[in-house]
């Protein structure tokens, strides 16, 4: 370990700019104030199972039929993250990140022309505290009638109770492949 003194003088050699100050941390915005929660349905946020079931409600619809996009944000702290695992035949993994507002202008034209219906079929919870961690499997079909899911997978959702709402921070999911089958535990709820 270097002393500091030579750590600095090794970046004034190097041309490393030394930073006249420390970055400023952006001010805390308090959530109630956010744009989105100006738009929230109350019913949405009151309890984890509302908030869950919102979010599969908000995505499934009809082909033709326009979401509610501004209902989807209010569901979502700002700043939320929803990440894709990516998994094709020609290319390496990769993970893709959106905002929520990505996410509605690259997948939501898709959600609304050809018709998607989302549905859990299982949850496990994990909580400490306002934090909490959702496994949720779900089926995913075109229609409501169709008599099996074109695809399966498990959502990874975390999610922040504030003490008044719920929030969800981060979905990142995977979509159930042939090398990768979804594991019979996370088929069922625990105790079934």
């Amino acid at each position: 370990m270097f002393p500091a003194p030579l750590l600095l003088a090794a970046a004034l050699l190097l041309g490393i700019p030394r930073p006249s100050q420390p970055p400023a941390l952006r001010p805390a915005v308090p959530l109630a104030a956010t744009q989105a929660s100006q738009a929230v349905r109350p019913e949405d946020v009151a309890s984890l199972e509302a908030i869950l079931a919102a979010l599969y409600d908000v995505i499934s619809g009809p082909a033709g039929q326009q979401r509610d996009w501004n209902r989807m944000r209010a569901l979502f702290v700002p700043g939320a993250r929803l990440i894709p695992a990516v998994y094709r035949p020609d290319s390496v993994p990769n993970l893709r990140v959106w905002d929520v507002d990505q996410y509605i202008a690259l997948v939501g034209p898709r959600l609304e022309s050809g018709g998607f219906f989302e549905r859990e079929i299982a949850r496990r919870v994990e909580r400490y505290g306002g934090v909490v961690h959702v496994f949720s499997t779900y089926e995913s079909r075109r229609t409501s009638a169709d008599p099996a899911p074109f695809a399966r997978g498990i959502n990874s959702i975390q999610l922040w109770f504030d003490g008044q709402r719920w929030w969800i921070v981060t979905i990142y999911w995977e979509g159930e492949r042939a090398a990768n089958p979804i594991p019979a535990g996370y088929l069922k709820n625990p105790g079934e």
